[in-house]
């Protein structure tokens, strides 16, 4: 099956044939860099992510843009608040957002440009819009008209004229059309500001993501994405100014991202559920988030809560066991080679090679079906069960069994590089999960140490009511102590 991906535009999955065979241009919205990136920033560019990273896993060579907005109304009024220039908000608001991602596991774009780095070319769309009679001069300002592109609103699939009854505009007198949007806007004192044909004044929002893709793409582009917040008026505009000026289709496939909801309720600063990505990350791991990100197809909501974080949580670290467990039994990648014989295999360990041997094939299906990552999980765990199974036979591993590991846990490696996710040293990654969950539980690992020794001396001692008073009190507090031949040892619950 090839590729198959939900275009907004025509409203149906369709199969992803790029303009030129074996290349592929994206564009993705990036953000506006006046404060911290909230949860919903993060949701985004893990899925975009996650798509740059697949397309290049299946062989195309990819340019992939993600601009930073970094002149704007918030961006001028947070600047003012603090009696500073522009430029201080903009760079210190770059540095969070690239730290963000770089925790998150995603990507450095090919290009990421900034709005205030691309002014001419911004004018220069601008003018022939102007000369091809879309735009028109007010005063200062430049207005794109709407009523001369015929195909406005053709992404939303809005109705103009509903639009306008329901609207409630306020009326406008240098706009010819209430819902015409600025190109270029007026240069108010003590604003930043560029000369243009029409005076001083700065680049309206949308122009910007138009000029900054043709500039690093061309005229038409395969991919553009963005979350679904900004399909109107954004993307729409977008499409209207963009083939407006060119005479050309601007984009192939648009593709959107669904909303992150908070508790099933809309994220919102007025309902107090508005969370940015470093106050989630002084809670959660940066990875298990990542994961977490993952566990819903990317078109349809998400619903971030304690108890979905803390489960895809537990999710991860299981797969994060399997991947420990193969490699202490010596199940490297590229380790064991050669052939295996299945006969010699036992039947959790047939199943083992099935499951393994099938997963590339799976995992495709999955991602070519509009990049299925919550499917993809599905399989992974799959594997991950048929792992556990074949392990819990116990007893001394053939050299067969650990060619077969070593494939498992190869397909598991190879899907975890696409996703971004696993990618810490599994011991590594255990031992910092489980130093996470002693803080949650207030309990450290040295006082859990004294304990088995206090307990180990009261068991000498024949003082079995203290041995057992000390395994009740930890398993109240979630940790289990596991005795064995060679001593004990204790897992969190």
């Amino acid at each position: 099956m090839s590729l198959r991906v939900y275009n907004t535009l025509t409203g149906r999955k369709e199969e992803f044939v790029p303009q030129v065979p074996g290349k592929v241009s994206m564009y993705v919205c990036g953000v506006t860099v006046y404060d911290h990136c909230h949860i919903g920033h993060a949701r985004a560019n893990v899925v975009f992510d996650v798509i740059y990273r697949y397309l290049c896993h299946s062989g195309y060579d990819v340019t992939y843009v993600r601009n930073y907005t970094d002149v704007d109304d918030k961006i001028i009024n947070r600047a003012n608040r603090e009696g500073v220039d522009f430029r201080e908000i903009t760079e210190r608001f770059i540095g969070e957002f690239d730290r963000d991602m770089g925790l998150l596991g995603v990507a450095t774009p090919t290009y990421q440009p900034k709005a205030t780095e691309h002014i001419d070319d911004i004018i220069a769309i601008v003018r022939t819009l102007v000369e091809r009679g879309f735009a028109y001069q007010s005063g200062g300002d430049v207005y794109f008209s709407i009523e001369k592109y015929d195909e406005y609103l053709k992404l939303s699939k809005r109705n103009l004229d509903d639009m306008k009854a329901g609207a409630r505009i306020e009326v406008d007198e240098r706009k010819n059309h209430p819902m015409d949007f600025v190109l270029w806007k007026e240069a108010k004192p003590g604003e930043p500001s560029w000369d243009s044909p029409w005076g001083k004044g700065r680049p309206g929002w949308h122009i910007e993501c138009s000029a900054m893709s043709m500039r690093f793409l061309g005229e038409t582009i395969d991919i553009h994405g963005g979350g679904k917040d900004l399909v109107f008026p954004h993307h729409e505009n977008e499409i209207a100014q963009s083939e407006a000026a060119t005479g050309r289709p601007f984009v192939k496939y648009w593709l959107h991202n669904g909303f992150v909801n908070i508790n099933s309720e809309k994220m919102s600063k007025s309902l107090g559920n508005f969370f940015t990505i470093r106050e989630v990350l002084e809670k959660y791991d940066a990875e298990a988030l990542r994961f977490f990100l993952l566990t819903a197809h990317y078109r349809s909501p998400l619903d971030f809560s304690d108890q979905n974080v803390k489960e895809a949580e537990a999710g991860l670290d299981r797969i994060y066991t399997a991947l420990a467990n193969m490699e202490e039994l010596g199940a490297g990648m590229g380790g064991e080679g050669g052939s295996i014989d299945a006969k010699a295999l036992k039947e959790p360990e047939r199943e083992l090679l099935e499951k393994a041997e099938s997963f590339p094939e799976r995992f495709r299906e999955a991602m070519d079906d509009d990049f299925n990552t919550a499917q993809v999980l599905g399989n992974i765990f799959d594997l991950v069960r048929a792992v556990n199974r074949a392990l819990a036979e116990g007893g001394k591993l053939s050299k067969s069994m650990k060619a077969v590991l070593s494939r498992a846990r190869g397909v598991l490696e190879e899907a975890g590089a696409v996703l971004g996710i696993y990618r810490t040293p599994p011991s590594a990654y255990l031992e910092k999960a489980r130093e996470r969950r002693l803080a949650e539980l207030g309990i450290s690992r040295e006082e859990i140490e004294g304990l088995i020794e206090e307990r180990a001396a009261a068991r000498k001692a024949k003082d079995f009511g203290r041995s057992d008073e000390i395994r009740d009190s930890l398993l109240a507090r979630n940790v289990v102590l596991l005795d064995s031949p060679q001593g004990t040892t204790w897992r969190i619950k």
